[in-house]
């Protein structure tokens, strides 16, 4: 394993990265609407990461088609954008994005309401969101990768919720997928002890029903193998003497 840890310069670039993927992030947050296609969110996107003189970090990353993952009800990521598939009234739609700006790549995600949804749905994104910054809160120099991952597993799996264990967090910085790995799941005092300049995404992917998963035919799409629900939420991460600091703020 080679983490890569980074220097004050390198975490003000990245936060300038993961500003621009928070701003893409939010406004597929304001677009998603009934009777919008998959398609045109990502094509929003897309404008705007350009606009900003940033690249689509998604785009043709291991063949990858399209500029951001969206994924519906219980499609849990690398949903594909599609002119057919049609947000309605009640779907959770999962958006990640990434943007590559200045030699580095900003990286995160969230699940957004279409509409009214059901209390169900409002529920699993209110945990799966709450896991994600209880995992941060763990983000502190001294302590083990493990807490980190078991803050998440634990506030998911104490209320009933599978944790997806097949798909995980990553370090990041030039590259999107970085060492280490960051489970959703793990026992704490375990794994690297956490220093000053780690830089990864924490991202709690979290079913109503159930940890399993199946990939389409696609080749990209995961969806619950029962066909409940899931939920997605990322951030990408630096561990620093002041604690851990979020870089993808809009």
């Amino acid at each position: 394993m080679s983490i890569t840890v980074k220097s004050k310069t390198d975490l003000a670039k990245m936060r300038e990265a993961g500003r621009v993927a928070a701003q893409a992030l939010e406004l597929a947050g304001k677009s998603i609407r009934p009777g919008m296609s998959t398609f045109q969110l990502d094509k929003i996107l897309h404008d705007f990461i350009v606009k900003c003189g940033a690249v689509p970090t998604f785009l043709g990353y291991g063949g990858f088609p399209a500029s951001a993952c969206i994924s519906i009800n219980n499609e849990v990521i690398h949903g594909i954008p599609n002119r057919k598939r049609i947000m309605q009234e009640g779907d959770i739609v999962s958006v990640d994005v990434g943007a590559t700006f200045q030699g580095f790549v900003g990286d995160n995600a969230a699940t957004f309401p279409v509409g009214n949804i059901s209390q169900e749905a409002q529920d699993l994104l209110t945990v799966t969101e709450a896991s994600l910054y209880a995992a941060i809160e763990k983000a502190q120099i001294g302590m083990r990768l493990g807490d980190v991952c078991h803050a998440v597993e634990e506030y998911c799996s104490s209320r009933g919720y599978g944790i997806v264990r097949q798909y995980c967090g990553h370090g990041i910085g030039h590259e999107m997928h970085e060492d280490p790995e960051v489970p959703n799941y793990g026992k704490p005092g375990h794994g690297i002890r956490l220093m000053p300049g780690m830089t990864f995404c924490i991202e709690p992917m979290i079913n109503q029903k159930g940890d399993a998963v199946r990939v389409l035919k696609d080749g990209w799409t995961v969806v619950t193998a029962n066909g409940s629900l899931s939920a997605h939420f990322e951030h990408e991460i630096a561990v620093t003497k002041d604690g851990p600091v979020i870089l993808t703020r809009p």
